[in-house]
């Protein structure tokens, strides 16, 4: 893949630049900005080279027409207070006041174009209509990067299409993410464990397949560990269970005994008589929980339990919380965990905090992100690069350089 080093001298050349910039929203209030803060060293950098930086991104999952909550007018003023100079909205993606925008920049400008899911091609299965968004993006500039990692998994107008149409590179973050991931499934140092959460074992099948043949331990914690359980034969009373993963489930249980795996599951659970935080709730053991109670958290023992697995390892990759941890009586497993990752960096192992939920709780509990080794931007595209999967927003990278 190129860099944008590779691109030549950008001074006064209009770059388009994919952020990501799915930012978390109370109303108009940016609960946690940091992807925006992820995406400003690239964007700084363009701009101090000269180059003319026209930014796109989305911001939720409109259905192809503008709403106004989904607007990423809050993400422009938060942008521009990040860079330290003004950054002209669009109010529009690929029309009048996006046109009229680009053609009033000056050198080291920086405009942010409208959501890009306002517009039906963008994420469009019609490679037709795709394309033709695409034609109208490619139209604003002169060159592509491509800085949006949280998106690379996608085949759509401006992660993919795009790069077919105008010279491209990959900007930094976009390569620093990749130079992390490689070190997941290159030859990683070992120990190696893998911290798995989130609601449903559905969602890393895939992922947990492929984590059997390269990690050394996995650790499961959060909705999906209901699953687990059950497959083990275990009452887990009203909490979240797929159950037609269990029998896919207990093969991996197999698996992993034969390879040589080791599958940590939580010894005790916080189960509660209703998903609230208000709820009546205890510390019960795994294998014990009641017919009545929703299990909402792994318990102290199994944070205890999950700290000493990884202790030593030299790579922890953590994608998924262990537990309900916006509601704060069952935070307490996730910060755990966090703790864990805090402290076998200090050791100096290599910890990837995976992005979406992970990313969003370590913050929200008051850890800083330089305590981490990483975190990643793209929770979804840090699972499939880990699936061993083919990500279009690289493999277009790939031809083109």
């Amino acid at each position: 893949m190129k860099s944008v080093a590779d691109l030549g001298s950008l001074a006064g050349k209009r770059v388009l630049v994919r952020s990501d910039l799915n930012v978390p929203l109370d109303g108009t209030t940016i609960t946690d900005d940091g992807r925006i803060r992820a995406s400003v060293p690239t964007i700084e950098a363009l701009s101090e080279a000269g180059a003319r930086v026209v930014v796109c991104a989305h911001l939720g999952r409109p259905k192809g027409a503008p709403e106004d909550r989904y607007s990423l007018a809050p993400v422009a003023t938060r942008l521009g207070e990040l860079l330290g100079a003004p950054v002209t909205f669009a109010t529009d993606t690929v029309g009048e006041s996006a046109e009229a925008a680009v053609a009033a920049m000056s050198d080291g400008d920086v405009v942010l174009l409208e959501n890009l899911r306002f517009n039906p091609g963008e994420t469009s299965k019609d490679e037709a209509e795709r394309g033709a968004f695409a034609d109208e993006l490619a139209a604003l500039a002169d060159a592509f990067v491509s800085d949006g990692f949280g998106v690379v998994h996608r085949k759509q107008a401006s992660v993919y299409d795009v790069a077919t149409r105008l010279p491209a590179a990959v900007g930094g973050l976009v390569s620093t993410e990749v130079d992390v991931l490689r070190r997941l499934t290159v030859e990683p140092d070992r120990p190696y464990a893998v911290v798995l959460g989130g609601a449903k074992v559905s969602d890393k099948l895939g992922v947990i397949a492929n984590l059997l043949r390269t990690a050394d331990r996995l650790l499961i914690g959060g909705g999906m560990v209901f699953t687990f359980l059950k497959a083990q034969g275990h009452e887990v009373g009203r909490s979240l269970l797929e159950s037609d993963q269990v029998d896919t489930v207990r093969g991996y249980l197999d698996e992993a005994k034969e390879r040589g795996v080791e599958i940590v599951l939580p010894v005790d659970i916080v189960a509660a008589t209703e998903f609230s935080a208000d709820a009546d709730h205890e510390v019960v053991a795994a294998d014990a929980i009641p017919a009545g109670r929703i299990g909402v958290d792994i318990g102290p023992a199994s944070g205890a339990l999950f700290a000493e697995r990884l202790a030593d390892c030299r790579t922890v990759f953590w994608n998924g919380p262990m537990g309900a941890f916006e509601m704060a009586p069952y935070a307490e497993g996730t910060r755990a965990v966090a703790q864990a990752l805090v402290d076998v960096t200090a050791r100096g192992a290599l910890t990837v905090v995976g992005g979406g939920d992970s990313a969003a709780a370590v913050r929200q509990l008051g850890f800083a992100d330089d305590r981490f080794g990483h975190i990643s931007t793209g929770g979804g595209a840090s699972l499939e690069y880990l699936e061993g999967k083919q990500l279009p927003g690289l493999t277009v990278l790939d031809e083109q350089g």
